[in-house]
């Protein structure tokens, strides 16, 4: 799924316009809780893969008969993990590239283990790739732990005056606004306000404030 939010926007809008005309592709993945079934590691890595080979202008000849070997190998059946990351490597490994991976804890705990495995092999053959994931506290140590020595990390958490703005914006969308007054309004602005230094918000269109997450970068 390639919809982004508010915190990877951000950072795939800025390596956009920092490698622009130069050699280099950027990609993003947004896991989406509603879809957490469907989204594996399995076809995350395969859409960044698509985005690689779509956003490369030339692929050189051994790396594309690399890849068309890889994919003649699987003739008959759908591209299995192992497959997927050996084609991202191939790729990779000449071709500087950015994944930009939003909202990590949204995927199930197996496939994010799958997953942080999967790009670790990726980083061992491909030096060029750097990797900015987001996500919620408790998954740090987990990459901590599976990509050990290479994460670094950078709080990201709203301001009181942020949540205000994310709630008004989101109470001016109401569709039955007869059903609240003002001093209504207040009272659910000041409560929740109060109550949610740590809670995770979803603010996905531009110009919400950004939730409380832990940006990492590889």
């Amino acid at each position: 799924m390639l919809r982004r939010g508010n915190g990877s926007s951000l950072v795939v809008d800025r390596l956009c316009d920092w490698t622009k005309g130069q050699h280099t592709v950027v990609t993003c993945f947004y896991f989406d809780f509603a879809a957490r079934k469907e989204q594996t590691a399995t076809s995350m890595l395969g859409s960044l893969l698509k985005q690689i080979v779509n956003g490369t202008g030339r692929i050189p000849e051994d790396i594309w008969r690399a890849l068309r070997e890889q994919r003649e190998a699987v003739s008959g059946r759908r591209p299995q993990l192992g497959d997927i990351v050996k084609m991202l490597q191939l790729i990779t490994s000449s071709q500087r590239t950015f994944m930009v991976i939003d909202a990590l804890d949204e995927c199930t705990a197996v496939q994010r283990f799958r997953l942080l495995d999967s790009l670790k092999d990726i980083l061992e053959k491909s030096p060029g790739v750097r990797i900015f994931l987001t996500g919620r506290p408790h998954i740090r140590t987990e990459i901590e732990t599976r990509l050990p020595g290479r994460a670094a990390s950078v709080s990201v958490r709203p301001v009181r005056d942020d949540i205000i703005q994310f709630l008004q914006v989101r109470l001016s969308e109401d569709e039955t606004p007869d059903a609240m007054d003002s001093s209504l309004e207040g009272e659910i602005l000041e409560k929740i306000a109060e109550n949610t230094s740590d809670m995770y918000v979803t603010p996905h269109d531009a110009g919400h404030p950004i939730p409380h997450r832990w940006l990492i970068y590889i």
